[in-house]
């Protein structure tokens, strides 16, 4: 069904209003909000976990003991604290803890270790580390920590054995914190606006060590509004929160909107497929944020009984193809809201699929109503096309671009702030100045999408992902949703590598296979052919034990890019394509010169 464009924008409007009012709401923060939702709720749940209810005045509690235990550790207001702990209540009483007394919160990637982990420590400026038992042996291998002002407070964890702690690691509730009151919390960060840092979050750091993105207490707040605005939840829904929580999807989007609308959340320390629909049947989950890997898996299994009758009426995230959000919507209700969205932790602009188009991240019915433009990207020499005068190509239906969203016009009016880095550098890097008028400036997403004729947009790749082969540009998340027919594959992976003799790279396949199934190279070329065009098609096949993804779901290249198809570095099972024998045949010498010669 056609939805005016006039519909669509009516809704992107409230959403526009409700979030930019809650950012002119300068003298609110995150702990208000907070404490106001705990003062209303405080007998009913707030967060579950392991069975466990913990109510609001519970959490409330708990967090006043985290933040006055950072008080007593030497931090004070517009200082940083860290937390480092994976998904349980720990890391909400930190968090909650440290905003509640004015601190920035550092949130660590529970997976970082070495050099990433020291660097986060480092550009934090954390005086204080919060770390979960589950982390202390990434700690404990990590050299070049700071030596002077971070004190390190251990955080108990029941799940994870006893394991030798840092030796500079205090435990938290030995902390002394007499002499610290809660009620005094308020007037620590009284005189602080909503435009002041809440937390920092790390970014994946797939090109070099992970930047630090500022988050203020108003854009936090002002997603939850946002999705308040278009969509009905209030306190008894239960969202389920199985992403990390030290990344934006999670915190920002579920948390933020649970936060505002008082509903609950339950919290599982990793996803599984395998107790998902008995989570949603046992707790009455409402709500769940997916990446798209994570939406894939669940079409994948076979099913359970827990899954028919459900209480889940909407999913809201990124990543689905269409291919996979119609075999969800077959297979688990048409009635379960898929709202497909496009965002990044530190961006400016972001949409999101209000009108349920199947393999849409979201529509611009108006260009001219909208911060955000489409600038034409050769793809061959990676860099932005330039007309004959020297000016920026907006892009026309169809064509591929990079998207940008504006941060000011020429005079110097803001149109929609980009709160950046901890570091200028690294801020500068993602802005383009000079773009439509002189002085004008523009956040640059390194992301590329199309649209089509009615203003819906389509993620095609990241730049970088995409490459270039036979004189034709190949996505790589094309090929991988086109490929999604193979039934055999629990997540297929697609780079470019390096052919001797030839320019450019050609498609390479990784795959990780659902248990129990073995490669069907027969299969995989039928697949491969009729789906594809030539240019697209896998030369090579590297079939993996398990997939390589990051804490977030997100499949990993780099690696893999690297490694290629190099059997003196890989031992995993390799194949290349036989067009001869029409098949993928086990990858030799003999094989790889014939693919050369093709």
């Amino acid at each position: 069904m056609d939805i005016p464009r006039e519909q669509t924008q009516a809704i992107i409007d409230a959403h526009r209003a409700a979030a930019g009012a809650m950012m002119m709401r300068t003298d609110f923060l995150v702990p208000d909000c907070f404490e106001h939702q705990a003062g209303r709720l405080a007998a009913r749940t707030a967060l579950v976990y392991e069975r466990q209810r913990i109510t609001w005045a519970e959490l409330e509690r708990r967090s006043a003991h985290y933040g006055r235990a950072a008080l007593a550790s030497g931090l004070g207001p517009g200082d940083v604290g860290a937390v480092m702990i994976e998904n349980r209540p720990e890391f909400f009483y930190a968090w909650l803890g440290l905003a509640r007394i004015g601190v920035i919160a550092g949130l660590i990637n529970t997976s970082a270790q070495g050099a990433a982990l020291a660097h986060a420590l480092r550009a934090t400026q954390a005086k204080v580390l919060f770390i979960g038992d589950e982390c202390m042996e990434q700690l404990r291998a990590t050299e070049g920590l700071p030596q002077e002002g971070l004190t390190i407070l251990r955080v108990i964890d029941a799940a994870t054995p006893p394991a030798p702690r840092h030796p500079r690691a205090i435990d938290l509730e030995t902390v002394d914190i007499a002499g610290i009151d809660v009620e005094d919390f308020k007037a620590l960060r009284a005189g602080m606006d909503n435009r002041r840092p809440c937390f920092y979050i790390f970014t994946s750091g797939t090109t070099g060590l992970p930047k630090a993105a500022l988050i203020s207490h108003g854009r936090f707040l002002s997603v939850g509004a946002g999705w308040m605005s278009v969509i009905p939840l209030g306190d008894d829904d239960v969202f389920y929160c199985a992403l990390p929580l030290f990344h934006g999807a999670a915190l920002m989007s579920l948390y933020s909107t649970a936060l505002q609308s008082g509903g609950s959340v339950l919290i599982r320390r990793r996803f599984s497929v395998s107790r998902f629909w008995a989570d949603v049947q046992a707790w009455r989950v409402t709500v769940f944020q997916y990446v798209g890997e994570v939406v894939r898996y669940l079409t994948n299994v076979p099913p359970v009984p827990e899954e028919n009758d459900h209480s889940l009426r909407m999913i809201m995230g990124s990543g689905i193809g269409i291919d996979v959000w119609q075999r969800f919507k077959q297979r688990f209700g048409e009635h379960v809201l898929v709202y497909e969205g496009w965002g990044a932790t530190e961006s400016n602009a972001n949409m999101t699929n209000f009108d349920q188009k199947p393999g849409s991240c979201g529509r611009i019915p108006f260009p001219e109503r909208s911060h955000i433009r489409m600038l034409r990207y050769d793809q061959g020499s990676d860099e932005l096309m330039r007309d004959a005068g020297g000016s920026y190509i907006p892009c026309k239906p169809g064509e591929v671009g990079e998207l940008y969203g504006q941060i000011r016009r020429g005079n110097g009016e803001i149109v929609a702030p980009f709160e950046g880095y901890t570091t200028a550098t690294d801020t500068a890097a993602k802005i383009l100045q000079d773009v439509f008028e002189p002085g004008d400036a523009w956040w640059r997403s390194g992301d590329l999408f199309r649209f089509d004729e009615e203003g819906y947009y389509y993620f095609v790749d990241r730049i970088g992902d995409t490459f270039r082969w036979k004189g034709e540009n190949v996505s790589t998340t094309e090929v991988a949703q086109q490929l999604s027919i193979y039934a055999d594959a629990e997540s297929t992976n697609i780079y470019g590598v390096k052919v001797p003799g030839h320019e450019g790279r050609a498609c390479m396949a990784a795959l990780a296979l659902k248990p129990g199934q073995a490669f069907d190279a027969q299969a995989f070329y039928r697949c491969v052919t009729v789906t594809l065009p030539v240019y697209a098609q896998p030369l090579f096949v590297r079939v993996l034990s398990q997939a390589d993804v990051t804490a977030n779901f997100k499949l990993r290249k780099v690696r893999l890019r690297e490694e290629g198809f190099d059997t003196g570095l890989i031992s995993d099972p390799l194949y290349g394509l036989d067009r001869e024998r029409e098949t993928y045949a086990p990858l030799d010498a003999a094989l790889l010169a014939r693919i050369c010669a093709a």
